[in-house]
């Protein structure tokens, strides 16, 4: 589960570099516009694995506090 959330992320991140420096949404030009139901579906599931990489941040703290 980890993965596929970093893979996402990572999906989305490319997505806004390219807003950033091209102003070229990918994820709207393969799936028919950002109002499309299937790029909207594809920015919810981006969104959603940022909030679970969230939980992350604090596996990785306990994970060390635990080892140590």
């Amino acid at each position: 589960m980890d993965r596929l959330a970093l893979i996402l992320i990572i999906i989305g991140a490319i997505n806004w570099g390219l807003i950033g420096f091209f102003q070229f949404d990918l994820v709207a030009a393969i799936f028919g516009g950002q109002a499309a139901w299937l790029s909207r579906i594809v920015y919810a599931i981006v969104g959603i694995a940022g909030l679970y990489a969230i939980s992350l941040l604090f596996r990785d703290r306990e994970a060390a506090a635990k080892s140590s």
